[in-house]
């Protein structure tokens, strides 16, 4: 019985440590929620109307976050890696499909952000581009 309760403990202790282990370090700077308040020739009045954001609070293993976006009808998923040097990988997007009375905004959102793959953080800003010059300028929904 003995040996029984030692080999449970040991699997259970070995268990916790490797699931401690590849835990994701949380990046606050850049793991929150945003509000788009820049985006091509949207006004910001526009883009607080759509309550226009995304959501980059959820990490996953290796440095990428499982992240999501708002622009007013349908929910964006994507994967986000944040990289050195200011790189940035976009990928596995995907949306829900709900019919809407205007989704220009979500369709320019989701084409162009396909296409970022450069990024800054400055103070409580969050800016994303491609190498077309094309940008997205976001606040932390957090910041007073």
């Amino acid at each position: 019985m003995k040996k029984i309760f030692t080999a449970i403990l040991t699997v259970l202790c070995l268990s916790f440590v490797l699931n401690c282990s590849s835990a994701t370090v949380k990046n606050p700077q850049i793991q929150r929620e945003w509000m788009l308040v820049s985006f091509g020739s949207y006004s910001k009045e526009e883009l607080i109307k759509s309550n226009a954001k995304i959501d980059l609070t959820s990490p996953l293993e290796n440095g990428k976050i499982k992240a999501s976006a708002f622009m007013g009808c349908n929910k964006l998923f994507f994967t986000s890696e944040f990289k050195k040097e200011s790189q940035l990988k976009i990928s596995q997007v995907v949306s829900t499909e709900m019919a809407c009375p205007n989704m220009k905004l979500e369709s320019d959102f989701s084409r162009n952000i396909k296409t970022m793959n450069h990024y800054k953080v400055e103070g409580h800003f969050l800016t994303l581009k491609n190498d077309e010059g094309n940008s997205m300028k976001f606040i932390a929904a957090d910041w007073d």
